[in-house]
């Protein structure tokens, strides 16, 4: 288990105007112990939900944490920083169910319908999907995509580390 190493909060709108900037693309490197994995954010789909990532990968939240849940052809998942698939930040952010779950879309996780009838997302938690994940279409908030490293994210067992989560802005 990793703890963060500082205090966040959800984004405001005033937030995501000061870090997402327009005609600007988010290019992303997560450095495993397997190796990087490169993606692009889509702001203009899911801006509040890149501005968080973008925060958290700046203010180091990421560092150290692990996968902490592996499913064979479906899914890598982290961002707990109990590394159990219950922690956070401490707080969710509002649903932005716009893309579709193709092979390497990265997505937040969150709580059931029962108990999250407005499918808000966890504040830190992601996934990476490895296989067909079209079931998940219209549910959760994919905000992003796996640009290179698939060969990685198939490499990812429960417990490996996130080294580090790297954001370029171009």
């Amino acid at each position: 288990m990793a703890e963060a190493k500082q205090k966040f909060s959800a984004p405001t709108q005033d937030m995501v105007k000061n870090t997402l900037k327009p005609g600007k693309k988010y290019h992303v490197t997560i450095d495993t112990n397997k190796g990087k994995i490169k993606g692009d954010l889509y702001a203009a789909d899911a801006p509040v939900t890149v501005t968080n990532f973008i925060q958290l990968a700046r203010g180091g939240f990421y560092n150290g944490l692990t996968f902490h849940r592996v499913v064979p052809n479906f899914v890598i998942q982290g961002g707990d920083p109990q590394g159990t698939g219950s922690g956070g930040p401490g707080y969710n952010l509002p649903a932005e169910i716009k893309r579709l779950h193709k092979l390497g879309a990265w997505a937040t996780a969150r709580l059931g319908d029962e108990s999250n009838p407005k499918r808000e997302s966890s504040g830190s938690q992601f996934y990476i999907t490895k296989g067909d994940a079209s079931f998940l279409n219209g549910a959760y908030t994919v905000f992003g995509e796996t640009t290179a490293g698939m060969d990685v994210v198939n490499k990812i067992e429960q417990g490996d580390k996130i080294n580090s989560v790297m954001i370029e802005e171009k």
